[in-house]
């Protein structure tokens, strides 16, 4: 590679002092570093933050059932309240004046799963048509489920990706048979595989769909046994229109079902929006105090070239001395050393970007964390960092080309 001389030089010049310039870059490597591996450690976080909410539905409003499980307890709430059922639900849909559909689902407690080909530790759900767009699940083979299904309680059933690989190791899941407790159900669907990494998000549970076996609603009320007095379902999903009025209507459906059951604490309204809202929040709280603290580090490297700037110009008065005796304007200095800073701030930067990318997947690797980059903040920190270190290198270099010639010729 053809390097102009002027950068040579400058790269040469800065070889010779290989310990102090390895200690200047420090500074600039460790401040870029922290700004890379904030900016990927914090976009993972967003990105994984906004999968799992458009998985309980950004546009939606989710009711779910507390009831207690002591018998006692129960009964003395279902004294003021029949638990969470469809009735609620069809009543959201009327009243609340954004909504435009909803889709329930019933936990089946199960003891057995299994088929011909495999078995597992796999969960069921009763859930109603439409449940599967509304809760972001996509079909990867199959149909879904039907209001057909329903209304003729067919015995068939949607796998999860997980729930599949697990019943039918071979493949050829669908018009596969399945047996849930007593049940035989017949495979129509299976669902694309969606790895949330997570059960939970900011306290709300994610569902475990990958590992669920679904089934008309109707079916599994006709089909299997639930608890004396249980909630009919166990939670539902309220689609609202506009996305801007999510909160007046969730004030709109609280008071709604804080009226139909007569004040009883036996649900949870979730707003998944503000959930978001939240967890972006204390991430904000994150990417601040990491940004002060990268900041402190582009700062002790910005001072640090300021000193390697300052000892070279006290160094190199003799040299700085001949070179305006034979000719060397003050503007032809100052670029000679700005020259030598740049050099510095590139590296520092490079190598400050590999870095930070290193300490990012370092971190993804023991936390559990996921990494993602942006290319615009990545680009903005290395800009950064040169923009700091030719800050602080323009008054060494100028005090270099004030010296006197004569002055600089005779120091020792």
């Amino acid at each position: 590679m053809n390097i102009p001389a002027p950068w040579r030089e400058a790269i040469e010049g800065l070889s010779r002092r290989k310990l102090r310039t390895f200690l200047t870059l420090l500074g600039l490597i460790f401040g870029v570093g922290a700004i890379v591996a904030m900016q990927g450690v914090g976009e993972g976080s967003r990105r994984e933050a906004l999968k799992m909410v458009e998985s309980l539905g950004l546009h939606n409003l989710i009711v779910e059932a507390h009831s207690p499980q002591d018998d006692n307890a129960l009964k003395e709430i279902r004294a003021r309240s029949m638990g969470l059922t469809l009735s609620d639900a069809h009543a959201a849909l009327e009243v609340v004046p954004g909504a435009t559909a909803f889709a329930a689902e019933k936990r089946i407690r199960v003891h057995s799963v299994f088929s011909d080909a495999g078995a597992g530790d796999i969960l069921a759900s009763g859930v109603s048509p439409g449940y599967f767009e509304m809760a972001s699940l996509k079909i990867a083979a199959g149909r879904a489920l039907t209001q057909p299904d329903d209304d003729a309680l067919a015995a068939v059933a949607v796998l999860g990706a997980q729930a599949a690989r697990e019943l039918f190791p071979q493949g050829h899941a669908l018009g596969g048979l399945v047996k849930v407790d007593q049940v035989w159900l017949r495979v129509v669907g299976v669902l694309a595989d969606r790895d949330l990494g997570k059960d939970s998000f900011e306290g709300v549970s994610l569902g475990s769909d990958s590992n669920r076996v679904f089934v008309p609603l109707a079916s599994a009320e006709a089909r299997f046994k639930f608890r004396p007095m249980e909630d009919q379902i166990d939670r539902f999903l309220l689609r609202i229109d506009n996305p801007a009025q999510l909160g007046e209507d969730a004030q709109v459906l609280g008071a709604l079902l804080g009226r139909r059951h007569g004040g009883a604490d036996d649900y949870a309204l979730v707003v998944p929006q503000q959930l978001f809202r939240q967890n972006q929040k204390t991430q904000r709280m994150f990417d601040i105090v990491m940004g002060a603290i990268a900041g402190v580090s582009l700062l002790v490297g910005g001072i640090g070239i300021m000193n390697i700037m300052l000892a070279n110009v006290l160094e190199r008065r003799r040299e700085i001395g001949l070179l305006r005796a034979i000719g060397a304007r003050r503007n032809d200095i100052v670029l000679r050393f700005l020259r030598e800073a740049v050099v510095i701030c590139a590296a520092g930067a490079l190598i400050g970007l590999l870095f930070g990318g290193l300490i990012a997947y370092l971190i993804a690797l023991f936390a559990h964390w996921q990494v993602a980059w942006a290319p615009l903040p990545v680009l903005v920190s290395a800009a950064l960092c040169a923009a700091i270190g030719l800050a602080f290198s323009i008054y060494p270099a100028r005090q270099a080309a004030a010296l006197n010639p004569i002055d600089a010729i005779r120091s020792e």
